[in-house]
């Protein structure tokens, strides 16, 4: 039985929120229905309580050096205030995690944010694998908010000030409220503008009530799991233990470019490079259904003589396309667009065609 709260439970059950069970915490999957606040994100902004997440201090001399062994993106290319999109590779080539990896001080101090999920898992592999940079696993003292939709920048620079406005993606900028500083990056889960805001635990209700109150004029609502699943899927953002797995090669998941194999030497670089000299022999599409039907994970997907050729990591009803979608991982001689595949929704197979992703344009 889930144990853990965010700072921000008490708020989503005087909402009205339906509180589940996610990775351990008591979350809310939905306030008032997927598809409202789905659509809510798309046209105007949502606000989500993505306090779960894991956060951790990679400190001191050697902390480039650990987060360039430990990673697979290059981080020395990282500024003051920059952000980067990254993996956390083992020694066989698979994805312990990824994550996004934030520079405070160039060589010297990093923000990691990982999956809620593999908050223990991942503390102990980078201590594992430690160069000699100084950890602290931060996860207890943050609360972390996304601002998400078209209407994000002027609400939070209704809230937080002007200075946001001038935060671009994968950016970010230590910013006072109320006498505390908060770390606010132009990031997100969603393929729309936004926010996510690292705030202290102790003021992260406050800060979420504030966004509520001035977010009315901009219609905001608060948004739950199911519509932060069925957003970042319209985009093709992978969910961790769905999509991409400690088994999973980068190059099969589509994750090529925040792998720099030329950059550096880190864990795992062989195996990935062996991939690469071999090439992927299943790759992981985004298709939509020709049939009616809904597919979901773990799913087999078949081509029309019979032979199955993959499975499905994550489908649903699109809300903005009024369509059912997937993605999975298939042989890649089936990957081609426009390419018609079978999915088998309770012993029938239906038919389904590999598309172009993301689903969803940004603004559409």
């Amino acid at each position: 039985m889930a144990t853990q709260k965010t700072p921000l439970y008490d708020d989503h059950v005087k909402f009205g929120g339906k509180i589940v069970e996610f990775a351990g915490w008591l979350l809310p999957v939905q306030f008032s229905n997927l598809k409202d606040e789905h659509q809510n994100v798309r046209q105007n902004v949502g606000l989500f309580d993505v306090s779960h997440m894991g956060e951790f201090r990679v400190k001191g001399v050697h902390a480039l050096k650990t987060l360039q062994w430990i990673t697979s993106n290059d981080v020395s290319r990282l500024n003051a205030g920059e952000a980067q999109y990254s993996l956390l590779t083992n020694f066989e080539g698979g994805i312990v995690d990824d994550l996004i990896v934030y520079c405070i001080q160039p060589e010297k101090d990093y923000l990691l944010c990982v999956n809620a999920a593999n908050i223990e898992k991942d503390f102990e592999w980078i201590q594992k694998n430690n160069q000699g940079a100084d950890l602290v696993n931060e996860s207890d003292y943050w609360g972390q908010i996304a601002i998400q939709g078209p209407k994000a920048e002027a609400l939070l620079s209704k809230v937080l000030g002007e200075e946001v406005r001038g935060i671009s993606n994968f950016k970010f900028a230590s910013i006072e409220f109320q006498g505390t500083s908060l770390f606010v990056a132009r990031t997100g889960y969603t393929g729309e503008d936004g926010y996510e805001v690292f705030v202290p635990a102790e003021k992260a209700s406050v800060l979420w009530n504030e966004l509520l109150s001035v977010g009315k004029e901009f219609d905001i609502c608060p948004v739950g799991l199911g519509a932060r699943d069925t957003l970042r899927l319209e985009m093709k953002f992978s969910l961790y233990g769905q999509d991409i797995n400690d088994h999973t090669s980068p190059l099969e998941a589509g994750l090529g470019w925040v792998v720099k194999l030329d950059a550096k030497d880190f864990i795992g670089k062989d195996k990935i490079e062996e991939v690469k000299r071999q090439g992927a022999k299943k790759k992981l599409v985004g298709f939509k259904m020709m049939d009616r039907g809904i597919p979901r994970s773990h799913y087999k997907l078949f081509s029309f003589d019979n032979k199955q050729i993959g499975e499905v990591t994550s489908g649903t009803q699109s809300p903005t396309l009024g369509d059912s979608i997937g993605v999975g991982y298939i042989d890649v001689e089936f990957c081609k667009l426009g390419t018609e595949i079978l999915v088998e929704i309770r012993n029938k197979k239906l038919k389904a065609q590999v598309v172009s992703t993301p689903f969803v344009k940004k603004g559409e």
